[in-house]
C-alpha cells in the first residue's frame, strides 16, 4: 500500500511519500513514488502515486514524455490548473488501454494522485486527481491532501496545520503523520521521500530520502512516542456517579440516569438472580455488618 501527503502553506509546500509496495506478504518490494517535473526558474512540480503499481507508472510515463511539444503538456503548460489537466487526461488514457483487460482478471482500475508545485507567474498550487482523471484544489480551508493509507496520520496534520504554519513546522508535522502510519499499518515503510519547497524558487532546493538511520527522524519517533504517554499520563481518570461540580473530570454525574440496551433473554431461560448494583468510582464500598439483631 501507500501513504502520502502534500502540504500546500503561504510559504510553500511539504511533500511526502513512503517507498512500500507489496503483492502479497512474500512480495514487498521498495518502489518511489514520488517524481519531480522541475524546469529550474521557470517551473517545479510534484506527482506522488497511490494504487496499481502498473498503472502508476504508465501514467508516469505519459506524462514525462508527451507525444507532441504542439499541445499542451506538463512542461509547456501556462499554469497549474493546465498542468493538472494534463494530468487527469493521462490517467484518462491509461483507462482506456487498460481498464478493460484489468477488469477481465478481477483487477479494479485504481490509482489516486497528489499533484502540486509552481509555475512561473502564479502561486503554488496542490490537486488531488482521482481515477477518473477529475481533480479537485487545495484551498485555505482545506491546505493538504493524503492518498492512500491516510486515516493514521490525519489526526495530527488536522490539529496542527494551517496554512499560515512554517515549511519546518509543516513538515515536521508530516513525519509524524507517517510515524503514526508506519506503526499502526505494516503495508507502509521505510525508507520515506520528502521534499519541501519554498515559494518562488522554481526549483528543488531542500530534499532527503529518510532511512532506518536518519538521526532526526530517529529522534522525532522517540520524542514523539515519550509525550504523547505524558500527556496522557497528565490526564485525570474520569470520575462516576459523583456530583456534577464535585471535580472537573465528572464522566457520569448522580443525576444522569443513563442506561445500555440490553437484549432480552430468549423465552424459557431462566434468568439468574440480579447482580449488585454497580460500584461507581465515586462511591466506597459499605462495611459489611456482623450477624445478630439489628437497632
Amino acid at each position: 500500500m501507500t501513504y502520502c501527503v502534500g502540504i500546500r502553506l503561504h510559504a510553500g509546500m511539504v511533500f511526502l511519500a513512503d517507498t512500500r509496495t507489496n503483492a502479497g506478504v512474500d512480495q514487498v518490494s521498495t518502489i518511489r513514488k514520488l517524481s519531480v517535473f522541475e524546469n529550474p526558474g521557470e517551473r517545479m512540480m510534484v506527482l506522488m502515486t497511490a494504487g496499481n503499481l502498473s498503472i502508476s507508472q504508465s501514467v508516469r510515463q505519459l506524462i514525462a514524455n508527451p507525444p507532441s511539444t504542439d499541445v499542451v503538456n506538463i512542461w509547456n503548460a501556462p499554469n497549474m490548473y493546465e498542468a493538472a489537466r494534463v494530468v487527469g487526461e493521462a490517467v484518462r488514457t491509461v483507462h482506456r488501454q487498460d481498464a478493460a483487460k484489468l477488469a477481465e482478471s478481477g483487477i479494479d482500475f485504481n490509482i489516486s494522485l497528489i499533484f502540486g508545485g509552481q509555475i512561473k507567474g502564479e502561486r503554488c498550487r496542490l490537486f488531488y486527481v482521482y481515477s477518473a482523471g477529475n481533480f479537485i484544489e487545495s484551498h485555505d480551508e482545506n491546505p493538504y491532501f493524503q492518498i492512500g493509507e491516510a486515516k493514521y496520520g490525519k489526526p495530527i496534520i488536522d490539529r496542527v496545520v494551517a496554512p499560515q504554519t512554517s515549511l519546518d513546522d509543516a513538515a515536521k508535522c508530516a513525519l509524524i503523520s507517517m510515524d503514526s502510519t508506519l506503526r499502526s499499518n505494516i503495508s507502509v515503510g521505510l525508507p520515506l521521500d520528502m521534499l519541501v519547497y519554498e515559494e518562488g524558487t522554481l526549483a528543488v532546493t531542500r530534499f532527503v530520502t529518510i532511512d532506518e538511520q536518519n538521526q532526526y527522524f530517529q529522534q522525532l519517533r522517540n520524542s514523539w512516542g515519550q509525550q504523547l504517554k505524558h500527556v496522557f499520563e497528565e490526564i485525570d481518570a474520569p470520575v462516576w456517579d459523583a456530583a456534577p461540580d464535585a471535580t472537573e473530570n465528572v464522566l457520569s454525574s448522580a443525576n444522569m440516569h443513563s442506561k445500555p440496551v440490553r437484549v432480552a433473554l430468549p423465552f424459557g431461560m431462566q434468568s439468574a438472580p440480579s447482580p449488585a448494583p454497580l460500584q461507581a468510582l465515586a462511591e466506597q464500598p459499605q462495611p459489611l455488618l456482623p450477624p445478630g439483631p439489628q437497632h
